[in-house]
C-alpha cells in the first residue's frame, strides 16, 4: 500500500465513524425533541384547569354578570362605574397566573375583553349628568347590550377557550 492509499483508508475511516456519530446524535436529538413534545398528565391537567378557569373568568366579567352582582342601591353612577370597575378588574388580578399555561393568543383575549368592558363602562358612564344615580348607569349599560348583541367580545372569547380547551382532550 502506498502512503496515499494509506490517506484515503484513513480519511475514508474517519469519514465513517463521523457519519455514524452525526447519525447516532440526530436519532438522539430527534428523541429529545419527541420527549419534550409529549406532554405529561400533569401538565395536560394543568393546563386543561387553566382553560377552565379562564372559561369561568370570561363570564365573570361579562358586563351583564358584572352589573348583576354589584348592587346599586343608593350609588351614584361614579360610584357604580368604580364598583363594576374594580370587579372586574379584581377578578381578573385573580385569574392572571393562569396565563402561564395557555396559548398567549386566548390570554390576549381575555385582556381584551377586560379592557373592552371597562371601556364600554367609562364610556356610557361618561354620558350621564354627575348627579346620575347607579340605577341609571345601570339601565344605560343594559340598553347598549340590548342595542348592540354583537359589540361584546364575551361570547367569542368564551368560544375560543373552550376551542382550545377541546384541542387538548
Amino acid at each position: 500500500m502506498s502512503i496515499f492509499e494509506v490517506i484515503i483508508t484513513i480519511i475514508t475511516l474517519f469519514t465513517l465513524f463521523g457519519v455514524v456519530w452525526a447519525l447516532k446524535e440526530i436519532s438522539e436529538l430527534k428523541k429529545e425533541i419527541a420527549e419534550k413534545k409529549t406532554v405529561s398528565p400533569n401538565t395536560l391537567q394543568l393546563q386543561l384547569q387553566a382553560y377552565e378557569r379562564l372559561s369561568v373568568l370570561s363570564e365573570r366579567i361579562a358586563i351583564q354578570n358584572v352589573l348583576t352582582r354589584i348592587p346599586n342601591s343608593g350609588l351614584s353612577s361614579r360610584e357604580m362605574q368604580h364598583a363594576l370597575i374594580d370587579n372586574i378588574k379584581t377578578e381578573y388580578d385573580y385569574n392572571v397566573s393562569q396565563q402561564i399555561y395557555i396559548q398567549p393568543e386566548i390570554w390576549k383575549a381575555v385582556d381584551n375583553l377586560k379592557e373592552q368592558n371597562i371601556y364600554i363602562i367609562n364610556q356610557l358612564a361618561s354620558t350621564l349628568p354627575g348627579n346620575a344615580s347607579a340605577m341609571d348607569l345601570s339601565k344605560q349599560i343594559v340598553d347598549f347590550l340590548i342595542n348592540n348583541p354583537n359589540f361584546s367580545l364575551h361570547k367569542i372569547v368564551h368560544e375560543a377557550i373552550n376551542m382550545e380547551a377541546k384541542k387538548l382532550m
